[in-house]
């Protein structure tokens, strides 16, 4: 009887810009001696990681079927397929659940190229995957020159030693696609709830080292009022001011530095005035609609709208002394204290991770809402709040990854209004 064939897939993708300009590598290799059997690689225009890597993975199970000349059968071929991507790999072998809607189809299209029990899956480490990263950055710089990857111009496969991937390659054995791994598994995954979490520590070093592409939140606050250069208290209790000519100049060069760098993919913004205007001065010019989210208002500050820290002082002393000493005394006259902003606003954080994992979204909103999601990022105690600086028209980032882990990016940055 004869043995069926085996081949060894490794894939592998990548983004400049994430999302940016975008390619993927795949090779095909005998896993008995190492030899290159083909190559494919593209660059795909704009795109993720996570997308570039599935169709990496895509082409290289593409190029093993069209190594078959009667097609796959059903006792073979038998393909390993090894990349750095642990996303890839884990969704693929059913052990992750598929969420995002963008890798959905990737994943169907990907466990439909060979039959179920042919493929398994292996995560490895980048610098053993260096023949796909190399076709997948010769796929982009291609890409750069406004032309697309050419087999002939690739040096690729001449950089890799054949011995040193004959050496690398673990022995093909076992029925692929068993119970632990394979495209049926895939498929399920797309459908099915996660499975139980293992004894992998969730957090810090011990984590997952490829969770996905993170929620990313592009903090904008809102261009000057008339309030502003005053240090008036303007909250959501006051009389809603619009951007002055400073403010509306300042939401122009944001949304200018928002176009040249062509990552934000969606546009929430506070209900108030200041924030709709400045919103919409970076979705005209994006050509993205501005959704509102309520729970992005700025704290109400009571009988202290409108008023400066002096003038609340002289009137307010010992409520002002008493907001100061803790987050849960609120302004006079029946404002928010910052415990109240601080639940509405991770609840809001939290509904909008969900709906745009995996994306870029720029969150236009307030002091306070985003003093708090910082805070809340790093961990640190309410009153980090009074020693964070936050300019007007200013621009922040926080980062929030699959397994509730959050990393800050960006504080403050003012660079594009100079």
């Amino acid at each position: 009887m004869p043995q069926p064939r085996r081949f060894v897939v490794e894939a592998d993708g990548g983004s400049r810009g994430n999302p940016g300009p975008a390619g993927y590598g795949a090779v095909v290799i005998d896993p008995a001696t190492g030899e290159t059997l083909a190559e494919a690689a593209e660059y795909i225009g704009v795109a993720t990681n996570n997308v570039a890597e599935y169709r990496g993975l895509i082409a290289g199970l593409r190029a093993v079927r069209a190594l078959l000349p009667d097609g796959p059968a059903d006792d073979g071929p038998q393909v390993r397929v090894r990349m750095d991507s642990k996303l890839v790999v884990e969704q693929m072998s059913g052990r992750w659940k598929i969420k995002h809607p963008d890798m959905k189809p990737l994943a169907a299209e990907a466990a439909s190229v060979l039959p179920a029990s042919a493929v398994t899956y292996e995560w490895i480490p980048r610098e053993k995957n260096k023949h796909a990263d190399r076709l997948a950055n010769e796929a982009m710089d291609a890409g750069k020159r406004g032309r697309q990857w050419e087999p002939s111009a690739s040096t690729a496969d001449l950089d890799t030693p054949r011995s040193s991937v004959a050496a690398a390659l673990p022995p093909v054995s076992g029925p692929p696609g068993d119970a632990a791994a394979g495209a049926a598994r895939a498929r399920a995954a797309l459908n099915r709830p996660a499975p139980s979490a293992t004894a992998t520590p969730k957090v810090g070093w011990g984590a997952a080292p490829d969770l996905g592409e993170p929620a990313t939140f592009v903090l904008l606050r809102h261009g000057e009022t008339a309030l502003t250069p005053e240090k008036r208290f303007s909250g959501s209790g006051g009389t809603d001011p619009e951007l002055s000519a400073t403010g509306r100049g300042q939401a122009e060069r944001a949304a200018e530095a928002f176009a040249a760098r062509g990552t934000v993919q969606e546009i929430v913004s506070s209900p108030l005035r200041r924030c709709r205007e400045t919103a919409g001065a970076v979705a005209a010019r994006l050509g993205l609609e501005v959704r509102i989210e309520e729970g992005l208002r700025e704290t109400d500050f009571g009988a202290w709208e409108g008023l400066t820290f002096g003038e609340v002082r002289e009137r307010y002393g010992a409520d002002l002394d008493a907001w100061l000493a803790s987050a849960k005394a609120a302004p006079t006259g029946g404002g928010e204290s910052f415990a109240e902003v601080a639940r509405r606003v991770a609840a809001t954080r939290d509904r909008l991770v969900s709906r745009y994992a995996g994306r870029t979204v720029l969150v236009v909103t307030h002091v306070t809402p985003i003093k708090t999601l910082v805070r809340l990022a790093l961990g640190a105690p309410p009153e980090s709040l009074f020693r964070m600086e936050l300019s007007a028209a200013s621009v922040s980032a926080v980062a929030y990854y699959a397994d509730g882990n959050a990393s800050v990016r960006l504080l403050n940055d003012t660079s594009h209004l100079r």
